[in-house]
């Protein structure tokens, strides 16, 4: 990408072990991070719209593609009313959050203070303008008309009331989806022999940031 230009999105996939074009990341399932697992969830039609725009907010926010970076761009995302633009687009911000925020939770509390005074691409308006451009809009005026231009934030404490709203909702989600994973892999790790020790000794990871 010109270092600035939002065109080389090819240049964020390839960085990030994806496929050269969007259409190369479409199989039938998707690993979400969801806690200690990668949970393999249905990659609807509504994630194949609204993908490319959700992989320029992390260009636009700098947030990485990480366990902890996925909550912080889906942090901001909630933060810019991505619940209201698809309630879809919001449960799987919620998936992420959940896990960005056991393990960076004033990462989530700042990434949803940004997001409280930016705006998100997912808006019909917002998506024509960007496809419209064919690709020559840069970071730097995506940033002057998204990133944190708001002067004031609308019922700022009610914003707050909301996160703690969306903060439950993930908890409970991260406890529906992890838990029987976590049951079903422990099992099927005891059927084939493995020591329960081994099972639960917690692994160093190279996919939190």
């Amino acid at each position: 990408m010109n270092v600035r230009s939002i065109k080389p999105s090819i240049f964020f996939y390839q960085k990030n072990g994806f496929g050269p074009i969007v259409g190369d990341r479409e199989p039938l399932t998707v690993g979400v991070y969801t806690g200690c697992l990668i949970v393999p969830m249905p990659n609807i039609g509504v994630r194949h719209k609204y993908l490319k725009y959700h992989d320029i907010h992390h260009i636009l926010t700098g947030y990485t593609v990480g366990r902890i970076g996925e909550g912080e761009v889906s942090a901001w995302e909630l933060g810019t009313g991505s619940m209201f633009s698809h309630p879809i687009l919001g449960i799987m911000n919620l998936i992420a959050l959940s896990t960005g925020f056991f393990l960076a939770p004033r990462r989530m509390l700042q990434a949803y203070k940004l997001g409280l005074k930016s705006s998100n691409n997912y808006d019909l308006k917002t998506r024509v303008w960007l496809d419209s451009q064919a690709g020559e809009i840069t970071v730097q005026e995506l940033t002057q008309f998204k990133l944190a231009h708001k002067p004031q934030i609308f019922l700022h404490w009610l914003r707050w009331v909301e996160f703690a709203g969306y903060l439950t909702a993930a908890i409970l989600i991260h406890a529906i989806v992890v838990i029987p994973a976590l049951i079903l892999r422990i099992v099927s790790y005891l059927l084939a022999g493995e020591p329960f020790i081994e099972i639960i000794k917690p692994v160093k990871r190279s996919d939190l940031y």
